[in-house]
């Protein structure tokens, strides 16, 4: 075991921590209250190589090995959840199941430039009437010659008016249910398609999420991902690499709240004394750092798992369960150290708040991660070797 950070990895650190604290710090609390931000950050994450992180070279990304993107979504949640988001989706969910399960084909045509950062991924998975039971989707995409037609509709899509590609699931034979979902990429210029966005969040306010719409939309077979019928494995397969991204994130919100609370602490006194002083006060800061050591260690084991080309399910599981719960507990911890300042926006902490809970429920509500982890306990399930596993790192060129 080793615990350190390579050099390389400590200067990633660095240089996402100095983007955030140059480019999102200093506008975030306007971005959220009108609800976006400044879409030419996306030419500055390209140019820093984060599009693409975790991506092998000669696909067009920086080579780095998963805990580099652990790293890259961890600084990015400390300036705001909204950009750690637009990675999690770009890189992890789309990229990275191109890289895990696309052709050579689908990696030139659709990989190569979403590691550059010349086009944007989505992940279309969710829809108004399947969230944890993805068995209840309803789109349909049917077989008309050398194409597939895709109709139906799905939600809560982040960056939905953004990216240019998404990665679709549809059932191709109801009759089949899990074994009759199949994946398919399908591009924004495509017609029948349209999006359109959520408004009125709780949280991530500055981030672009919504709806999708397949009216119609002919899909040539060469788009579609994996074999017919292997939709829900890859769906799965992709969420390991999205909840590990959320995982890595919730860190980087704990260490926000931290900074934000000890910062306050210094300055706030009460009964004579700085607040930090009182030992309820203590408490809540020592169990802020408690749950970001504990969550840091739960994610960068499973991102060395990822690098050994091992399944993570279970690891990875436990990682986004726990590092979102104790987000979300640092930052009420924070509001209330903040105590009526906190309810107001003078502070970050009242954004942290918003932000932290839609963690806890999507890619894997907390009470799905608590089924997950004791059936893994009882024998009731196992994780099998894929047919196709993320590729080992260093990786092979």
């Amino acid at each position: 075991m080793d615990f350190e950070f390579t050099p390389e990895q400590q200067m990633l650190r660095k240089t996402v921590r100095q983007f955030v604290d140059d480019e999102i710090l200093p506008h975030i609390a306007e971005w959220d209250a009108t609800g976006g931000f400044d879409q030419g950050l996306w030419k500055r994450l390209a140019e820093l190589g984060l599009m693409g992180v975790c991506i092998p070279e000669k696909y067009g990304g920086s080579g780095m090995d998963y805990n580099a993107l652990a790293i890259v979504c961890e600084e990015l949640e400390r300036g705001d959840t909204a950009f750690r988001t637009a990675v999690s989706v770009h890189t992890g969910l789309n990229s990275m199941t191109l890289l895990q399960w696309g052709s050579d084909q689908q990696k030139e045509q659709f990989l190569v430039p979403q590691a550059k950062g010349e086009k944007i991924g989505a992940f279309g998975l969710t829809e108004p009437g399947a969230g944890s039971d993805v068995a209840a989707l309803s789109t349909t995409a049917v077989r008309d010659g050398d194409d597939y037609i895709l109709n139906g509709q799905k939600t809560w899509i982040s960056l939905c008016d953004v990216a240019d590609h998404f990665i679709v699931f549809a059932y191709t034979d109801k009759a089949k249910k899990h074994n009759g979902i199949s994946a398919f990429i399908v591009e924004r210029t495509r017609e029948g398609f349209s999006s359109k966005a959520i408004k009125g969040k709780y949280g991530i306010r500055s981030g672009n999420t919504g709806e999708l719409f397949f009216d119609d939309v002919r899909i040539p077979a060469e788009n579609r991902l994996g074999e017919e019928g292997e939709g829900f494995k890859i769906a799965m397969a992709s969420l390991d690499n999205g909840r590990f991204t959320v995982a890595a994130g919730a860190c980087g919100l704990i260490m926000a709240c931290l900074e934000e609370s000890v910062k306050y602490c210094h300055s706030r006194s009460t009964f004579g004394k700085s607040i930090g002083e009182h030992q309820l006060v203590q408490q809540m800061i020592a169990n802020m750092e408690a749950g970001f050591q504990m969550s840091r260690l739960l994610v960068y084991r499973a991102g060395e798992m990822k690098n050994k080309g091992l399944r993570n399910t279970r690891e990875t599981s436990m990682a986004k369960w726990q590092a979102c719960d104790f987000a979300n507990k640092a930052a009420d911890d924070a509001v209330q150290i903040h105590g009526a300042y906190g309810y107001s926006d003078e502070y970050p902490v009242a954004r942290f708040l918003r932000n932290s809970k839609a963690p806890v429920i999507y890619e894997g509500t907390r009470e799905i991660h608590t089924i997950m982890q004791a059936e893994y306990v009882l024998g009731k399930r196992e994780d099998k070797k894929l047919n196709r596993m993320l590729p080992k790192w260093p990786f092979e060129e």
